[in-house]
Order: C-alpha cells, then sequence, then structure tokens
C-alpha cells in the first residue's frame, strides 16, 4: 500500500462528526496562545505583576494557570481519542511499545527541562523581568532549544498510539504546527528580552568605567 492510500485509509478513521474533536484541537490551540498574548501584555504593561504585588507571585500564578490549562486540555484530548474508532493497525503489540516509549521520552523531556529552568524558567518568567543569568545548554537544551514543545508532542503521539487512535495522529499534528508556530514567536521576543539586558549592561558597564576615570 502506497503512502498516500495508506494516510487515506488512516483519514478514514476519523470520525469528523464528533464534536470532541474538535473541542480538543481548539484547546490545544487556545493554550500557548493565550499565553503568548498574556505574558507580551504583563512584559508591556506588567498588571499581573501589579495585580499580585510582585513580579515572582505574579509568574507563579500565571504558572498555575498554564499549568491548570494543561491539565483541561489533556483531558479533552483524551475524551476526543475515547470518541474516536480505532485502526486495526495501531493494535498491534510493537505499537503499544512504541507508544510507551513516547510517553516516556516525552516526558523526560518535559520534566528535565522543567527541572533545568525552574518554574519561573519554565513559566515565562522571561517576561516579568525574571531573567536567568546565563542560558542553560545542558540536557535536554543540548539535544533541541524547544524541550518542552517536542516532548509535549512526543506525549501527545504516545497517546494517541496507545489508544490506536487515528484522530490521535491529526490531532498531534496539529499540536506539532500549533507548537512550531509558537517558537517562531517565542523566540525572537524572548532573545529580544535578553539582548536588551546586555545592552543595558553594556551600558551601566562604560557608565562606570567613566566614573573611575
Amino acid at each position: 500500500m502506497s503512502i498516500p492510500q495508506l494516510l487515506t485509509e488512516f483519514v478514514d478513521y476519523v470520525d469528523f462528526n464528533q464534536r470532541s474533536f474538535f473541542i480538543s484541537a481548539a484547546a490545544i490551540a487556545f493554550n500557548p496562545t493565550f499565553w503568548n498574548i498574556v505574558a507580551r501584555k504583563e512584559y508591556r504593561d506588567h498588571f499581573i505583576t501589579r495585580a499580585f504585588g510582585s513580579a515572582q507571585k505574579g509568574c507563579y500564578a500565571l504558572a498555575a494557570t498554564i499549568f491548570s490549562l494543561g491539565l483541561v486540555r489533556d483531558f479533552l484530548y483524551e475524551r476526543a481519542l475515547r470518541d474516536q474508532p480505532s485502526h486495526p493497525a495501531l493494535e498491534g503489540e510493537n505499537v503499544t511499545y512504541a507508544a510507551y516509549a513516547l510517553l516516556a521520552l516525552g516526558n523526560i523531556l518535559v520534566i528535565s527541562s522543567t527541572w533545568q529552568l525552574g518554574i519561573t524558567g519554565t513559566f515565562l518568567g522571561d517576561y516579568f523581568g525574571i531573567l536567568m543569568d546565563k542560558m542553560v545548554t545542558g540536557f535536554p537544551f543540548n539535544i533541541t532549544s524547544a524541550p518542552m514543545y517536542y516532548g509535549s508532542t512526543m506525549s501527545f503521539l504516545g497517546s494517541a498510539l496507545l489508544y490506536g487512535k487515528p484522530a490521535g495522529i491529526l490531532l498531534t499534528l496539529h499540536v506539532l504546527i500549533v507548537y512550531i508556530i509558537a517558537i517562531q514567536f517565542e523566540n525572537p521576543f524572548t532573545s529580544g528580552i535578553y539582548a536588551k539586558r546586555e545592552r543595558e549592561r553594556a551600558k551601566a558597564g562604560g557608565y562606570e568605567e567613566k566614573k573611575e576615570l
């Protein structure tokens, strides 16, 4: 069977009449859209910092919100999978092993990334002015610059295979596209935050040198 025929057969096993499929897709797209809009607004006018009295508390509040939204998204994804038909080709033992491997590797990437960055580093502390002292280059950042996103994508795919649902594979592709778009917005903006800090440090250093002279 050719790849186009295989893809067509898999799509035939996606029930587009299920509302849960589209609700899950909407939740997947909503989360990174939400935190990017909110974080950029925080960076510009510090509305969360003002509401909670400090950048640290504000960042933790946003972290709790993002984490909660992630739980809701995962619940909706699982519900969507349960409403979809399974494909016989995804019910074999090897597929199950692959599913567990993807889930394990995905969680390793996500957990190790959070361990390296800490809560504020993971949950957009940069936008609150809570900057890392230096770039993290150890595992998993020596493998990919976005381990949280790619680890999450692997977990979505692992769940889709574990349930044997072609709809889950399609939603995983949606996850990947959403995250790639998010990276295109986040990376330049975050780089700009750190570049601004370096310019301010250089300016301050030059001022101190003039004072000494």
